[in-house]
């Protein structure tokens, strides 16, 4: 059994998968979602299922055959959606375009995003999921208001400028990317450039138990074969029961439902004719539309090996294959952010983790959008401490005087 990809697509597109739930009338209060209020268009989640499988596909033919990986298109989407407000011309086109929703106005966007904000996280009572987005700005760096204003009412955002000189903003971002990921993903940037003015971030947790549980004493030592065709021993759990599941020439598709049914897990196993890989490369949105018509319930005995790995990844080319390459370049138009022009996305990244035991599945995503000047700001450094200075003679290399200040205020040492 080859799951070194599969598992990646499963979980991956489920959470697209469940935006085209209908649901009721009842009305919530304006803070506070629901669940029976999400309503998601079926062109916004017909597209964002085929935005799903695009970016896994374009990760998984980046990634070597041999590795893992694990990626959210939903946190990535919505981190998008932020980016794709603050740009304007041909760079918003072509964001909106790669999110595949060009062909609908900004206008429904931004209000599939606010309803998938307010009311997801509560969709089921007894599974946790959390979505949250911040905005962090350098201090110095005036952002449009109206910008600000959207970004926290539609995408119900905390928005806070920061000293991006000090590398206590890095601890505070680091923080709240460890508090919304229940400290599954504790760090999301390594340092500040003095070139970066504004990062965006979504994040999503997610924890989930199994509506059937794996029994623990089931759960024995397996071989697993890998790509290459070597083996490992890996812990294997069992379950016989009732599940909804496909039969294909190509693959043997079952779900494994959370806590209400609302959440599954839909794991593909190709067969042995083919592998994880080939699998990902054909595997269109339309495949899975039909998927779903084709699960019946019924008896089947599975084997699931219980893993736990994180994962990161930069998306850069990903998203430039995907249409959008403008935002990365000094031909950006992010004047929505800022009218004074002058930026650019310079990077996309995403960071993951997953764990899957007999209990059930605890994941997390944090995507991180950072925005910088095409040409580095002004910066300020203050002698404000102890400072070592030379008078010379530049052509000659003439060294005239050296010396130290340990203090301004001394005026005979």
């Amino acid at each position: 059994m080859n799951i070194n990809s599969i598992l990646t697509l499963s979980l991956a597109i489920t959470g697209f998968g469940l935006m085209a739930v209908s649901c009721s009338d009842k009305t919530a209060s304006p803070n506070t979602g629901t669940g029976e209020d999400l309503r998601v268009p079926a062109p916004f989640a017909n597209q964002t299922t085929r935005f799903a499988f695009d970016i896994t596909r374009q990760v998984s033919e980046q990634e070597p055959a041999g590795k893992n990986l694990f990626v959210s298109p939903l946190s990535l989407h919505i981190a998008l959606g932020m980016i794709l407000n603050g740009a304007d011309g041909q760079t918003a086109q072509e964001i909106q375009k790669t999110l595949r929703l060009d062909d609908q106005t900004l206008t429904d966007v931004n209000s599939t995003y606010q309803n998938l904000m307010k009311n997801l996280p509560d969709i089921d009572p007894k599974v946790t999921l959390r979505l949250a987005n911040s905005v962090w700005y350098r201090n110095t760096f005036t952002v449009e208001p109206t910008y600000k204003n959207l970004l926290t009412d539609t995408f119900r955002a905390t928005v806070s400028g920061e000293d991006f000189s000090s590398s206590a903003t890095v601890g505070k971002i680091n923080g709240w990317a460890s508090e919304q990921t229940n400290g599954k993903i504790p760090k999301v940037i390594d340092q500040i450039s003095p070139e970066n003015v504004l990062f965006l971030m979504n994040a999503l947790y997610f924890k989930g138990d199994w509506q059937t549980r794996f029994k623990t004493e089931d759960t024995q030592d397996a071989l697993f074969t890998l790509a290459s065709g070597s083996q490992k021993t890996v812990r294997m759990m069992r379950l016989d029961t009732k599940l909804r599941r496909s039969f294909t020439p190509t693959y043997t598709a079952f779900e494994l439902p959370y806590g209400s049914d609302r959440f599954v897990m839909t794991v593909i196993l190709p067969n042995k004719n083919t592998t994880a890989d080939a699998l990902l490369k054909t595997l269109t949105a339309d495949d899975w539309t039909q998927l779903q018509k084709t699960l019946s319930l019924g008896k089947i005995d599975i084997g699931l090996p219980k893993f736990s790995f994180s994962y990161d990844i930069k998306l850069n080319s990903v998203l430039t294959s995907l249409g959008m390459p403008t935002a990365f370049t000094d031909r950006a138009n992010f004047t929505k952010i800022s009218r004074n022009g002058g930026l650019l996305l310079s990077s996309v990244k995403q960071n993951t983790f997953v764990a899957v035991d007999e209990a059930g599945t605890e994941a997390a995503a944090v995507t991180t959008g950072e925005i910088m000047v095409t040409s580095t700001m002004p910066v300020a450094y203050l002698c404000d401490r102890p400072f070592v200075f030379v008078i010379h003679e530049k052509s000659s290399s003439t060294i005239l005087f050296t010396g130290k200040i340990a203090d301004p205020t001394q005026t005979n040492p």
